[in-house]
């Protein structure tokens, strides 16, 4: 009797178990592949669920291996919504048919044409979130300001030995470079690229964090960064940090020609998501105003959507408060281009 009694106990503990584990995986939720590896993200994925019941399950990668992973997966990908933090990749997920497009009022009213893909008869593929300009910062104490203010002029001779870069690989450079090639054309590109090279006071290496202390201490002149880098620097609460921020000039290149590099970070629903709903419900958070100043006060970069106003001052004083221009040329041309610029690269030797 007392075995018979112990079999029904251990019987009742399984079948607690197995329905334990039943709602656990019936629990709401969407599957997120993100690029975005900032901690300042956590809390703006805390309010999504909070105010929406979605529990985010989230892979972190680079936007390469996102990508790679999407492919190797197929159509068993559990993968409900694609957070990238370049344009030419977004473009390229679009084109190797990852991303499934979608048709959303709120998207389309709040996040303007240039940031987005370009819709077709089933939706729009992808959406940009955020933007951070491709910036040019220098020593106040032994480069003018005019001889850097536009992306050309990184290549003339009287830069020469003053530039650090990261490599010429990293996807903000490929974007980058393959935005100039699309205002300059192959030719005049690949000389500038070259000129680049020649002007290196060392070779390629390192975040942009480490361009832009490079320059602080005076082992370059002249560097490129990301904006949301050197507005981390300008906030930060080292005083150390704040010392290297204060010893250089930044510059938004080419602003009386065809403007500011600007990237894009965006998103889009898996192609085979398992939860449409959900992953266009996190999407359009995206665009509300509570995440657009997340992504301005929280990691330093420039809201997407329209009509978002915002309170950073590391951005404002980056700016003196005036808005800048910003190229306009189609983010596909920066995707279709990268092929020829890192071609142009491996001939120039630009690691």
């Amino acid at each position: 009797m007392k075995k018979r009694l112990v079999l029904t106990a251990a019987a009742a503990t399984t079948l607690a178990v197995m329905c334990a584990g039943a709602v656990q995986a019936q629990e709401p939720a969407i599957n997120l592949y993100s690029a975005r590896h900032y901690s300042s993200d956590d809390a703006l994925y805390a309010s999504f669920t909070k105010l929406t019941g979605l529990k985010i399950n989230r892979v972190d990668a680079d936007d390469a291996g996102i990508i790679a992973r999407l492919k190797a997966e197929g159509s068993a990908s559990p993968a409900d919504v694609i957070l990238l933090v370049d344009a030419a990749r977004l473009w390229r997920g679009e084109q190797d048919g990852l991303f499934l497009p979608i048709k959303s009022e709120p998207l389309e009213a709040r996040i303007p044409t240039g940031l987005r893909a370009t819709a077709v008869a089933e939706g729009t593929p992808w959406f940009g979130f955020s933007t951070r300009a491709r910036v040019i910062v220098y020593d106040k104490t032994k480069v003018k300001r005019e001889d850097v203010d536009t992306y050309e002029k990184l290549a003339d001779p009287v830069n020469k030995g003053k530039l650090c870069i990261r490599s010429g690989s990293h996807p903000y450079n490929l974007s980058l470079f393959g935005a100039v090639l699309e205002h300059m054309g192959p030719e005049k590109t690949e000389a500038w690229l070259k000129g680049m090279v020649s002007n290196m006071a060392r070779a390629p290496k390192g975040g942009d964090t480490d361009q832009i202390k490079g320059v602080a201490s005076g082992e370059c002149g002249v560097a490129v960064t990301n904006s949301y880098y050197l507005a981390r620097l300008i906030r930060s609460n080292s005083p150390d940090d704040r010392a290297v921020a204060e010893r250089v000039g930044v510059v938004f290149p080419n602003q009386s020609s065809w403007g500011t590099h600007v990237n894009v970070a965006g998103g889009a629903v898996a192609r085979y998501s398992k939860n449409v709903p959900g992953a266009v419900k996190f999407l359009e958070f995206l665009a509300s105003p509570l995440a657009q100043n997340h992504f301005a006060n929280g990691n330093n970069e420039w809201p997407a959507a329209s009509s978002v106003t915002f309170d950073n001052p590391a951005l404002k004083s980056m700016t003196a408060g005036k808005p800048f221009k910003t190229e306009t040329i189609p983010i596909s041309a920066v995707g279709a281009n990268q092929v020829k610029v890192q071609q142009m690269l491996d001939r120039v030797g630009f690691k």
